[in-house]
């Protein structure tokens, strides 16, 4: 690989502006100042440092987010904040993208790589892999609402539904409100509110859980992020 590119690929710039640091000597490969960009290196057997500081070459990256209220789970928006940009300068590439899509409004678990054979995995219709949220309700979820959503179920435009687990996990009679655990897998446009309001109730907020095997680190607060761990990782792409 071109001494250039991986600079690039590490993250440190675009080729134009990794060209300026090789030519203020600032890259060492193997403790010898290169100032050439066109130098082939392999990058795993070699130590490339910038600044004296050692990179590390990495080919994909995976970060679960929190994603909070009011960000767009895209790459880029004219108008509006995207999940992208949550990301610090350091951990900014031009390959990550969102895997899936949350609502505007809807928080919670969202993934970000640039491993698309991991995205389609998880998202591929085929691959029915399960998705849990957490919804609160304006209406009481009952008994009968859960063996409704254990069947398949016709949406209001005629459009039906795989069958979908559905756990009641409290009840607010003086407000008409439930709080409710779902858990689907499929991922039809706005398909768990579309699911409530087939059976007359109506979504007041909505918080993504679980995606397959990965499940939301409670710890981060809305709007952080981190990398998955080994053991995450690992279990997320077991077939």
């Amino acid at each position: 690989m071109r001494l250039d590119k991986y600079l690039a690929e590490v993250g440190l710039g675009t080729r134009s502006e990794v060209k300026r640091l090789l030519k203020k000597k600032q890259i060492t490969v193997d403790g010898k100042c290169i100032v050439d960009g066109k130098k082939q290196i392999e990058p795993t057997e070699v130590e490339v440092c910038y600044a004296g500081k050692p990179l590390r070459y990495q080919t994909y990256y995976y970060y679960m987010f929190n994603k909070p209220q009011g960000v767009l789970s895209a790459t880029v928006d004219k108008a509006q904040k995207t999940i992208i940009e949550l990301l610090t300068p350091s951990d900014q590439r031009p390959d990550l993208f969102p895997v899936g899509r949350l609502d505007k409004d809807t928080t919670g678990l969202m993934l970000v790589t640039n491993d698309g054979a991991l995205a389609h995995e998880l998202l591929a219709p085929k691959k029915h892999v399960a998705k849990t949220y957490r919804a609160k309700l304006a209406g009481i979820a009952t008994e009968e609402t859960i063996a409704t959503f254990k069947a398949p179920l016709t949406l209001k435009n005629g459009e039906v539904t795989k069958p979908a687990q559905l756990k009641i996990l409290s009840y607010d009679h003086d407000q008409a409100e439930s709080l409710v655990e779902i858990t689907i897998t499929e991922g039809k446009y706005h398909q768990v509110k579309r699911m409530f309001a087939a059976v007359g109730l109506h979504v007041l907020e909505l918080k993504r859980l679980k995606m397959g095997t990965l499940s939301l680190d409670e710890k981060l607060k809305a709007g952080q992020y981190r990398a998955l761990t080994p053991q995450e990782l690992a279990s997320l792409k077991q077939k």
